[in-house]
């Protein structure tokens, strides 16, 4: 992820017209595992309170999803501690600036305060740092937004609730196949970045597959993201009427406003790093007008309502995919450590070994997915929905 707020934008099966935007509301029944799956372990036992710990950039750049993550944590750690739940937490949160560095100290921090049981970090360069150190330690770790294989290859203690960097690579071509099949598409990716490398990489070769046309690929790095005209240019004069953005919401925003200001307007594409555009600071939302982004979650569906209207309340702002995520990311946890089992005096390697065990079978339905499942990998199987923006807001596309 990305960065591994009005809501919006993968896996094995995809099911664009028919899968919904959110499957369950915070405050009736938020989140469930499937009951066979579960055996709530601690039911009539005395309350087992777990220290669990949520890392993101709360400041910086990338602050709107790590502040989502965060919050998103934080409201599903305060509802079921106000439950009668056995299982109960402890809260632990740190910023990262979305560095890698810094979120392994952020770890370490956390890990002298006692944390048990991570969910993040929030994006994929800190996730690819941390997962090693967590691995080594035998911590759990749930990343909600981290969506790079590489956070969790080779390490059986990590798992995933977002989708991974290729799922969307090809999902976005079968989108596109099926309601674009005779687009000429460009695509603007950033190429030192490896969620948006990623997904390109994935996204060009089952287009390939399913004999779409590009006719225009375009670089950027981190330090040339503030002007596209030549990328732009290139693909108007290419004729490509598509235009794919495996990026996140910053530099897409700076593209939209250079297209215009050029009077190229193709159809924009996106995926889940474009999340959080629209509320993006002095932002003109007319520039999205006619986007169309993928993402397992919704603000403004009726099965999304309770959550965000609990989110609202906490802290102003309409949550993103990045805090549904967190949200469904704590229950997940919650499932799981019911399944297993697990009681607070038991040590990290305890618990992590118990939790790799539960997750492999456990089936679990959240606000960003129904039935998610979890392969050995840690990659998490659940079906996106594509959303074109109108007039500010996000329809099924």
């Amino acid at each position: 992820m990305k960065k591994k707020l009005l809501a919006f934008v993968m896996a094995a099966t995809m099911v664009f017209s028919l899968a919904a935007c959110g499957s369950s509301s915070s405050n009736d029944s938020s989140s469930s595992s499937d009951s066979s799956d579960s055996d709530s372990a601690q039911s009539g036992d005395e309350v087992q309170t777990f220290k669990l710990g949520s890392i993101g950039p709360l400041t910086g750049d990338a602050a709107i999803y790590g502040q989502a993550v965060v919050n998103g944590a934080e409201l599903a750690v305060e509802e079921i501690n106000a439950s009668d739940s056995t299982v109960k937490f402890t809260f632990l949160k740190q910023d990262d600036e979305a560095d890698g560095e810094k979120a392994l100290n952020a770890y370490n921090t956390m890990m002298d305060e006692g944390m048990q049981v991570l969910v993040g970090p929030t994006t994929t360069g800190a996730s690819l740092t941390v997962s090693d150190q967590t691995n080594a330690d035998r911590t759990f770790m749930l990343t909600p937004s981290a969506s790079s294989p590489d956070v969790t290859k080779d390490k059986d203690n990590v798992f995933q609730v977002c989708f991974t960097d290729p799922n969307q690579g090809v999902c976005a071509a079968d989108y596109m196949a099926e309601h674009y099949g005779d687009a000429k598409i460009a695509v603007i990716y950033r190429n030192d970045d490896a969620y948006s490398q990623g997904i390109r990489d994935a996204f060009v070769k089952e287009a390939g597959d399913k004999g779409l046309s590009i006719v225009y690929q375009g670089t950027f790095t981190l330090d040339t993201s503030s002007n596209f005209s030549v990328q732009l240019a290139a693909a108007q004069t290419a004729g490509a009427d598509l235009v794919f953005l495996p990026i996140y919401y910053q530099p897409a925003s700076v593209i939209f406003a250079q297209a215009k200001a050029m009077g190229y307007a193709p159809t924009f594409f996106g995926v889940d790093g474009m999340d959080g555009i629209l509320n993006m600071p002095g932002f003109d939302t007319t520039l999205a007008e006619g986007l169309v982004l993928m993402t397992p979650f919704c603000a403004t569906v009726e099965s999304s309502k309770g959550f965000v209207d609990a989110y609202v309340a906490a802290y102003g702002t309409t949550p993103n995919q990045f805090a549904a995520d967190a949200y469904d990311g704590v229950y997940i946890v919650k499932a799981a450590l019911e399944k297993a089992g697990c009681t607070a005096d038991m040590s990290n390697e305890e618990i992590c070994d118990a939790l790799v065990s539960a997750m492999t079978s456990l089936k679990f339905t959240g606000l960003t997915g129904t039935d998610m499942t979890w392969n050995t990998e840690g990659q998490v199987s659940k079906a996106p929905t594509a959303y074109v923006v109108k007039d500010g807001q996000y329809v099924e596309g």
